[in-house]
Parts: C-alpha cells; sequence; structure tokens
C-alpha cells in the first residue's frame, strides 16, 4: 500500500525532474517506497509511478516553509534538481537541506562543481565517483531489492515457459542497445564464443532509442552474415516486473559497457544466481568479486570479453560454484534495505543539524 503523507508531515523530497526512463529515475522508483517506511518521503516530477509517494510538481511552492520539525531534505541526483533546490530555498524562501548524489566518474563541468559546492552534503555511488568530487562525499552504493531478484527453483521449466532454449549454456547482455553499453562489443565477442560453444544461445534484450536504431540494425545484420540469427537473438524490452526472469534463466550474465555511471545489472543477476563477465567501468570493479562471483575485463577489448565467457562456460563446476557464490554475495552487500536505511540515517542527521557522516 502507498505511503500517503500531508504537507506539514513531509520530512524529504526526492526530485525528478526527466520526463523520459533514465537510471536515475528508477533509483527514486525503487527507492522511495522503500524508504516511506521509515520516513515521510515524496517523489515529485512529470512521470511517476502511482505507487510512489509523491507530490505534483505544482504544490513545492504551496508547501509549508518548514517541515515538521524545522528544515527539509531536499535530494536531488541531477544538476536541474540542485538548480531547483537552491531556487526553493533562496528564492521561494523554502527551509531546505540540500543533499546530492553524484554518479558521475568523470570531471564535472565548471555549472556541476559550483552547485555541488553549495550543497549541505554529498553522496558518491562508488569510491571512484567519490575520487571525481572536490568535496568530501559519504559512499553508499546502490541495492536491489532481492525477494524480487532471486534464483529461480527450476531454470529449465523456466526457459521452456518464456520460450527460450531448454539446454546448452545462455549468455544475456541487457539494456539500453548504443556503443556506451557496448552492445557492438558483446555482439562481436558471442560471434567468436558461439563459434567455440555450438550449444549455447546469446539473448540481447533492450531497446534502441532513435538515434540509435541504424546501429541496432547493423548488429542484427553482423549476426546475420554470421548465420547466427537462430542463436543470437535479439528480444524486446520487456517490463521492470518481468525482468529478474531474464536473469534467473542465464548461465552467465555479460555487462560489457565502455562508460557506466554505476550499472545496477551485475547486481541484479548475481541476485538471480547468475555469475557475470563485466568490463571495469562504474562501479563494476566494486560489484564483481573475481574468480568468485565472475571474471572483469578491460573495456573495449572484444578478445579478452569472448576469453573470460569461453573461459567460464567451458569450466562447469567452477560456473557451478559462482552461481552459489553470487547470490549470497549480494545479499550480504547490495541489498536496497541498505542503501534505503543509509540514506535515511543521512536524512536524519541533515534534519537534527548534525551534517553528513564522517567520509571515508
Amino acid at each position: 500500500m502507498t505511503k500517503r503523507f500531508t504537507a506539514r508531515e513531509i520530512q524529504v523530497i526526492a526530485p525528478n525532474f526527466k520526463r523520459r526512463l533514465s537510471g536515475v529515475t528508477a533509483t527514486i522508483v525503487r527507492l522511495v517506497p522503500v524508504q516511506a517506511e521509515d520516513i515521510a518521503i515524496v517523489a515529485t516530477g512529470p512521470v511517476l509511478p502511482e505507487h510512489v509517494p509523491q507530490i505534483p510538481l505544482g504544490h513545492l511552492l504551496t508547501l509549508p516553509r518548514r517541515g515538521p520539525d524545522g528544515p527539509r531534505v531536499w535530494h536531488a541526483r541531477r544538476n536541474v534538481e540542485m538548480i531547483g533546490g537552491l531556487a526553493l530555498k533562496y528564492l521561494a524562501g523554502k527551509k531546505l537541506k540540500l543533499l546530492f548524489t553524484s554518479a558521475s566518474q568523470r570531471q564535472q563541468s565548471g555549472l556541476t562543481r559550483w552547485l555541488i559546492r553549495r550543497m549541505d552534503a554529498v553522496v558518491a555511488t562508488s569510491e571512484r565517483t567519490a575520487a571525481y568530487l572536490e568535496i568530501p562525499a559519504q559512499v553508499i552504493m546502490h541495492g536491489i531489492d532481492i525477494d524480487t531478484f532471486r534464483p529461480a527453483p527450476d531454470r529449465a521449466a523456466l526457459r521452456a515457459r518464456m520460450g527460450l532454449p531448454e539446454s546448452g549454456p545462455l549468455i544475456g547482455c541487457y539494456g539500453r542497445i548504443r556503443a556506451q553499453k557496448g552492445t557492438d562489443a558483446y555482439v562481436e565477442a558471442m560471434i567468436e564464443v558461439l563459434g567455440r560453444h555450438p550449444d549455447a544461445t546469446a539473448l540481447v534484450m533492450g531497446r534502441a532509442t532513435e538515434a540509435h536504431a541504424a546501429f541496432e540494425r547493423g548488429l542484427k545484420e553482423e549476426v546475420a552474415a554470421a548465420g547466427l540469427s537462430e542463436r543470437l537473438l535479439f528480444l524486446p524490452e520487456v517490463p521492470t516486473d518481468q525482468i529478474a526472469n531474464y536473469y534467473a534463466v542465464l548461465d552467465l550474465y555479460v555487462a560489457p559497457q565502455r562508460w557506466e555511471g554505476f550499472g545496477l545489472t551485475p547486481i541484479e543477476a548475481m541476485a538471480c544466481g547468475c555469475p557475470v563477465v563485466a568490463t571495469r567501468v562504474g562501479a563494476f570493479e566494486a560489484l564483481v568479486v573475481p574468480s568468485e562471483t565472475g571474471l572483469l575485463v578491460p573495456p573495449d577489448d572484444i578478445k579478452a570479453l569472448a576469453g573470460a565467457v569461453d573461459a567460464a562456460l567451458s569450466d562447469a563446476p567452477r560456473l557451478a560454484r559462482w552461481r552459489d557464490r553470487a547470490r549470497d554475495h549480494v545479499e550480504r552487500n547490495f541489498s536496497i534495505a541498505t542503501e534505503a536505511a543509509a540514506l535515511v540515517a543521512l536524512y536524519r542527521r541533515l534534519l537534527n543539524d548534525e551534517g553528513p557522516a564522517p567520509m571515508r
């Protein structure tokens, strides 16, 4: 049941000013309902699912200036949301503590640095992200719903229900289809791997926006030219409530990104008992434990990527051990409950004028 808060009860606001689905939007949609069990938090933005506690954007200006016990926390995750918080605080006179979460792993623009310096606290989603910031940040890594993402009791039966091959290794790569995500590197590596493993099938699942439609067509043509259209399958994007099954049927998940802010797919896959081969980008080095839950390779190294997948598939007993360890690794380190609790603790420190926690 969705939590409801009156305007006077609201302690934390999580803005989402982007209409198009993005990783930031997905984070807000995942986190806010969990956090709302412990603190009066609402999201606000143009398009949010009904189950997320929220207020309309237009109500921001009519909110009482103060929260129930003093200032409110404004938790921004984009530049435009930091600007919105500053405007509400200094132009509309709202009593706010400004918090920003950074997932970027590159030098910020001058505007972004200027905005960050005006925040009361900053969160980084990984140690690598924190290293790019000019000011101290508390590292709070993302988590997932480990009750939703879990192993299938019978993978073969699940494959049959989903119309997927019931035998032979099944490899997957999910997400936006574009060069940044390394979809082309995955396809090239899989063409090589499928030649070595004639019983294996590889999946590409996701959506190519209009700007990347030609890129996707080129990949499909490459697969057809290799004679692998029946074994390297392009599947349409599925609703978020179905994605866990697509991890649970896999023997191996591949995250081939060339660049990534954080990247949830490896922990989603591992929570479903699926080992991962990932590139050393984003937070992947902190997520995948080499030779325990999968393997890591350099980004944009197709030979290394193909070699790692081949090595994983060629040692079935080791792959089975990785499968067992993957789920346990995520349960211990990357549950959404852990992430939500850390953020709520930070909100309370800001609301009590105690400031952020000591930085690492």
